[in-house]
């Protein structure tokens, strides 16, 4: 009799696309603009995701939008975290800025879209092309979740 083993990985690991924005757009703006070019209802989350990374608390805006005919549910997560530390030095007062990454791998993408639910590839090309279209957008594509090792952090 065979015997097959499942790895933890396999029994826990939820199916989502990954869609990477770069913009200079606030976080509220792209949601609008979202909103307005995808047919979607993102909405601000009452919480922000939460995180202490490298000692440092870390808080990223987030923005939900659920889909009931299609089964889909819809995050828009920022990829980055600014505090402002400011020290004392000789009578000086000096500011700095801290830049925390949900996932440092990608410090150059600005949001996240993660799409929850087994989606067709078509679905997600064409979801990208109508992103791109957006006049503040500078690009946005797919990200395969396998090569991330921050993957962890998506998981909410």
């Amino acid at each position: 009799m065979q015997v097959h083993a499942l790895e933890m990985d396999e029994f826990c690991e939820e199916e989502y696309s990954l869609i990477g924005i770069h913009s200079t757009l606030e976080d509220y703006k792209l949601a609008y603009l979202l909103n307005k070019n995808l047919n979607t209802r993102f909405y601000k989350a009452k919480e922000d995701l939460e995180f202490v990374i490298e000692e440092k608390k870390a808080s990223f805006s987030i923005y939900n939008y659920e889909n009931i005919e299609y089964d889909y549910v819809w995050f828009l997560i920022t990829n980055s975290y600014r505090t402002e530390n400011q020290t004392a030095s000789n009578e000086l007062l000096l500011t700095s800025e801290t830049i925390t990454y949900l996932i440092p791998e990608k410090k150059k993408v600005d949001f996240f879209i993660k799409i929850c639910g087994d989606i067709e590839y078509e679905f997600v090309m064409k979801t990208l092309n109508r992103i791109k279209s957006i006049e503040n957008v500078i690009t946005a594509y797919s990200i395969d979740k396998n090569t991330l090792k921050s993957k962890d952090f998506l998981i909410f």
